[in-house]
């Protein structure tokens, strides 16, 4: 069993703590809490870089080692680090439960050392139509991120 952690700051007051495990070849589990967003959909994806030195807005661009378009998690045709919409219940608070085949934590692929992004708005999983659904789902401006690391 392999295992990591982020955890999620930013100026603006969001917070969390993600956790990944990834037994053997098989897929990713994706679980934690982010706090202090507003309720509704949030993008939620790993970024290609695990460089904070200028917030959030230093982690690159959505980490696509396949070079392929935006899309939903479930799409064939996606960004490895297309998570989805993480949902923010009214108490701005939401709970991460995510299985995932294309985030390995280790091989070439692993996302140990990238970064973690929440978004101020929702992706719309490539499908919004807007200039940028097709790179960022259009989800708006990067509200917390942190770098993946490994954990004990």
């Amino acid at each position: 069993m392999v295992k990591a952690v982020v955890v999620l700051g930013s100026k603006e007051g969001v917070n969390g703590t993600i956790c990944f495990a990834q037994e053997g070849d098989g897929p990713t589990t994706v679980t934690g809490t982010v706090s202090g967003l507003r309720p509704g959909l949030h993008g939620f994806h790993i970024h290609a870089l695990g460089d904070t030195t200028n917030g959030c807005m230093s982690t690159g661009p959505h980490f696509n080692p396949a070079n392929k378009e935006h899309g939903a998690p479930q799409d064939e045709i996606r960004h490895a680090g297309d998570l989805g919409n993480i949902t923010v219940g009214e108490d701005g608070t939401a709970t991460v439960a995510i299985t995932d085949i294309q985030i390995p934590l280790i091989g070439p692929n692993s996302i140990v050392g990238r970064a973690l992004v929440v978004h101020a708005d929702p992706d719309d999983l490539g499908r919004g139509g807007h200039e940028l659904s097709k790179t960022t789902g259009n989800a708006g401006g990067r509200v917390a991120c942190g770098v993946i690391g490994l954990q004990a």
